[in-house]
């Protein structure tokens, strides 16, 4: 069956940087119609994101008032959704469980949960009445395994992966697959809130001895979210490099 997204809408959450942008770039790339929705969508022009976006929404995906006018609006600009991935994410502080900042969790929580299940409730009424779609959840290793010190992350990463289980079984004969990506740590701008400490340890537990790159993570996920992965569904795919262990 042909990888090809050939003339599908394709949202991406957190898409102006980073990972979130490097899937939609592999998106647009394949033939997909790629919708940019992210807190910040000033200077998302076609020179800074690589590809002219079919559309751009400013949307806080820890309010479902937010996520619910965002697909509204892009149902309206392009008629149909037929994939979501739900990348959009905050790592939060690196700090002891029993000292996590009480804002710090709930936001994390938020932003990085709250979101995937604000998402899919809008996503899923529509795509089971048009007949389908994909849906693809960017998760961690962090959510299998529990990191120390991350664990607001490890905890909001842990129970996504558990909702994609759920909602998969629920959308099973409804032509809807919902998957999963756990990535290893990925080399992004996301550096900048992590301690050095926090990153050497992080790549001593990678048999591969490096990090994952951007783009490694666009064609995975390109893949999942295609007709040619049709019999898969509620599986978390790896890309830890050889770091998980299940």
């Amino acid at each position: 069956m042909s990888h090809t997204l050939d003339g599908q809408v394709a949202i991406v959450t957190g898409a102006a940087r980073g990972i979130g942008l490097g899937i939609a770039r592999q998106l647009k790339a394949d033939g997909a119609r790629v919708v940019v929705w992210d807190l910040d969508t000033a200077g998302c022009d076609a020179k800074r994101l690589g590809f002219t976006p079919d559309h751009l929404e400013s949307v806080d995906v820890s309010s479902y008032e937010s996520v619910e006018r965002a697909f509204e609006s892009t149902v309206a600009a392009l008629g149909r959704v037929d994939i979501l991935v739900n990348n959009a994410g905050i790592n939060g502080p690196v700090a002891p469980s029993w000292e996590y900042p009480l804002d710090a969790w709930n936001r994390v929580l938020a932003v990085d949960l709250n979101s995937v299940f604000y998402t899919c409730r809008v996503a899923v009424p529509h795509m089971r009445k048009h007949g389908g779609g994909r849906i693809l959840n960017v998760a961690s290793i962090a959510g299998k395994e529990g990191v120390q010190f991350i664990s607001a992350y490890s905890a909001a990463k842990a129970g996504v992966i558990a909702f994609t289980k759920s909602a998969a079984k629920e959308l099973a004969h409804d032509n809807v697959l919902i998957n999963c990506i756990a990535p290893a740590m990925v080399e992004t701008e996301l550096f900048r809130e992590m301690s050095d400490e926090h990153i050497v340890a992080s790549k001593a537990k990678i048999p591969l001895g490096r990090f994952l790159q951007i783009e490694e993570v666009g064609r995975m996920v390109s893949w999942v979210v295609s007709p040619a992965c049709s019999f898969t569904t509620g599986f978390t795919f790896d890309l830890t490099g050889g770091r998980a262990t299940y």
